[in-house]
């Protein structure tokens, strides 16, 4: 073994510090390679920051800037030269503003929207700046503006939850309000034809003061008492509609309508938004009796205000109704809970108030924030404990069968717009959980890089569990919100200059490594090579993993990363972040298996099923054979006759497939190998036909990136994309650059 592997293969083993020509690579400013592109992430125009509605209604309660924006320049800017100027300036605003929040800037788009203008033209064109700030009345929405940092999660759940409390609080404060006014009609009428009713002074005061002039009160009140039928409430019905309007009048669960005055003190409407879990389920409790008192009011005022209620029938009922007598159609009427819990230890989900909460028939919603997910197990330095939340809390779903479950990180939040308000309408509990990193784990990286390389290299992968979704996990569990669920790890190109300045391009996955080499706290698990040192016993990390424990001998695993010069460097990684990289794939296996992406009983299943149709076309193809006249002995064939196919060759040969468009999207049938990939991705889109092979069923049943990402799981490399069929689909440029390869 030469001296260079040997100092490499030590570092791998030891991670002990490297030895010269190996570097340290503390100070290096080094970052994964595919991350390359990304380092002046301000000049990009991405999900970040959002714009939180100010009541949305049935739209989005949160919205990309770059989206409102582009909204904008639509309606403002138009065609021609004149058009793109004006885009221009809008744009330069944009990101003004976008420059300015991680400064510390904050506050509601109309007032940063201003703010940038005045700083974009430094009012040295006041038509400019006039025309610019008439631009931002035009903005579709306003609210406030929030960056992917630390405090972003907690305020967009918060304003998720606010936005679909307002529709169903508004509409039980409605029905309130009607039922407080039916049974006021009933006791003014009953009071109209009362003997007190028809005394002059109550005749005139039910008369507006202007018309009061015009009537002899004392006479009419004499002339009402002779023909006026007595009064028709008894007692009991009067003392039992008194106590339903005295408690619908009592009630805190459902606040005023905005611009209302809002009750104080003791009668001050109850706050539902709490910090622990143990809050939230002793409020519970203590209201339970007021629920049931509040259900059992408006029970009895419907009934009486539709003449309805019977003694003989409803009395023994509402006199034994408690709080046991709830069910989960009254508890639905009732404002859901919201507790945000951030920086819990890596056992969140084995925390026994957070699953005697969840299990306890309370509807909450529960945002529990990770801010590391690379902390060092207690098995010493250098051993991470990361991963094992994401199974933990998976399988906290599959047990809890009524619980919604959504685990995602902070950058993909903006995506999982809709199953965010899923899972705050949903009537079950719903558990949120999210990965946001904090400056001081980001490595110098922005925020919201770290958080998307997280769930790019698995260490935090996004799924969801929805039991509304389906009878069987198959339905309610998905990991479609993943980059390429099908595959290992993410694939992307990656294009550099080599040393003789050519273009090369690669094809690279972001693995658990290339996540950890962000964190510089874990620099010790890497050593730089220089290039001097590179060498063919240097194998791609990824080869590594899958290679066979003997064929990994005088060989080290390497990743590429760049540093601040722009240079393309070789990073060693010791054994023990390959452990880990290794049980980060197996965790992510885990979660294959349970959204029935290479599921273990489905493959064996299939194995068996093909090695059976094989064996069953050899039976057919041998009785074929069989059943062949043999020709007579002759001489040798000729050249000519040895190249004609037998009768059963012709048969069995395929038709030549149909010319194809560059522009349409495509299956080689004929090749398919059966193995799943692209049904996995999109059932609807994929199906196979009666000979077990993928063809394009139906492209309106999916997106442009479902068909990219089948093309790039296909393992015989057969499905051809084509051209993408709806222009406003999120991120084509990408995806067409990705799909050229199989064009």
């Amino acid at each position: 073994m030469d001296a260079t592997l040997q100092l490499q293969t030590v570092f791998h083993l030891t991670g002990r510090k490297p030895a010269a020509p190996l570097q340290a690579v503390e100070g290096l400013g080094l970052r994964p390679a595919l991350m390359a592109r990304y380092r002046d992430i301000d000049r990009l125009r991405y999900d970040f920051p959002l714009v939180l509605v100010d009541e949305p209604a049935h739209g989005p309660f949160a919205r990309s800037l770059t989206d409102v924006v582009n909204q904008l320049v639509q309606a403002v800017a138009p065609a021609g030269p004149a058009g793109e100027a004006m885009r221009k300036h809008l744009l330069h605003v944009e990101r003004e503003i976008r420059g300015a929040l991680p400064g510390g800037a904050e506050g509601r788009l109309s007032q940063l929207w201003i703010d940038a203008v005045l700083c974009v033209t430094r009012s040295e064109d006041p038509e400019l700046t006039e025309l610019l700030l008439h631009a931002g009345e035009s903005l579709a929405v306003d609210g406030e503006v929030i960056d992917c940092n630390e405090s972003m999660p907690a305020r967009l759940f918060m304003h998720a939850w606010r936005n679909v409390q307002r529709e169903k609080l508004g509409r039980a404060r409605a029905d309130v309000n009607s039922l407080i006014v039916r049974l006021n009609d009933i006791l003014r009428a009953d009071h109209v034809r009362s003997e007190a009713g028809l005394k002059a002074d109550s005749l005139k005061g039910a008369v507006g003061t202007k018309q009061q002039g015009l009537f002899d009160f004392e006479k009419m009140s004499r002339l009402l008492s002779l023909g006026w039928p007595a009064s028709r409430v008894s007692d009991a019905r009067r003392r039992r509609i008194e106590w339903a309007l005295s408690v619908l009048r009592a009630q805190r669960f459902f606040p005023p309508p905005a611009g209302a005055p809002v009750p104080t003190g003791d009668q001050a409407p109850y706050d539902f938004a709490f910090e622990t879990c143990r809050g939230a389920r002793a409020a519970f409790r203590e209201r339970l009796p007021r629920m049931a008192e509040l259900v059992k009011a408006m029970s009895i005022a419907e009934l009486e205000g539709d003449g309805r209620y019977d003694e003989t029938r409803h009395d023994a009922y509402f006199d034994a109704f408690d709080e046991a007598s709830l069910s989960q159609k009254d508890m639905e009427i009732f404002p859901d809970y919201f507790v945000s819990l951030r920086g819990r230890p890596t056992g969140a989900a084995t925390d026994a108030n957070l699953l005697e909460l969840l299990s306890s028939g309370i509807p909450v919603k529960v945002l529990v924030e990770t801010d590391d997910i690379l902390e060092e197990s207690s098995l010493g330095k250098g051993h991470f404990a990361f991963g094992v939340r994401s199974v933990q809390l998976a399988s906290l779903a599959v047990g809890l069968t009524d619980t919604f479950v959504l685990q995602s990180t902070s950058s993909n939040l903006l995506q999982l717009h809709d199953r965010i308000r899923l899972g705050m309408t949903t009537a079950n509990p719903a558990l949120f959980s999210i990965f946001t990193p904090t400056a001081a784990h980001s490595g110098g990286l922005p925020r919201y890089l770290v958080s998307a390389a997280a769930m790019q290299s698995r260490a935090f992968p996004a799924f969801t569990y929805d039991p509304s979704a389906g009878s069987d996990l198959a339905a309610r569990f998905s990991l479609e919100d993943n980059p390429q669920p099908g595959r290992d790890w993410p694939m992307a190109t990656l294009e550099y200059a080599d040393a003789d300045m050519q273009r090369v391009s690669t094809t690279l996955p972001f693995t658990l490594a290339d996540f950890v080499a962000c964190d510089t706290r874990y620099a010790r698990h890497f050593a730089c090579v220089p290039h001097t040192a590179w060498n063919g016993h240097m194998v791609p990390l990824e080869e590594w993993l899958v290679a066979a424990p003997a064929g990994t001998e005088e060989r080290v695993p390497y990743l590429l990363a760049v540093d601040e010069q722009h240079t393309l460097q070789r990073l060693i990684v010791d054994d023990k972040l390959v452990q880990a990289v290794r049980r980060c794939l197996e965790n992510w296996h885990r979660l294959q298996e349970l959204g029935g992406v290479h599921s273990s009983h489905a493959e064996r299943l299939l194995a068996r099923e093909r090695v059976a149709w094989e064996e069953e076309k050899r039976k057919e193809i041998e009785a074929l054979a069989g059943t062949r006249p043999v020709a007579p002995a002759a001489a040798e064939p000729s050249a000519a006759a040895t190249t004609a196919p037998s009768p059963i060759e012709s048969a069995a040969e395929p038709e030549p497939e149909p010319e194809h468009s560059p522009d349409e999207a495509w299956i080689e049938t004929i090749r398919c190998s059966s193995c799943n990939e692209c049904t996995q991705i999109n059932d609807k889109m994929f199906a196979y036909n009666e000979n077990k092979q993928a063809y394009i069923k139906d492209l309106k049943a999916g997106t442009y990136r479902q068909l990219v990402e089948a093309a790039e799981a296909c393992q015989v490399a057969i499905i051809h994309p084509g051209k993408p069929r709806n222009p406003k689909e999120p991120g084509l440029e990408e995806l067409m650059e990705r799909a050229k390869p199989f064009l």
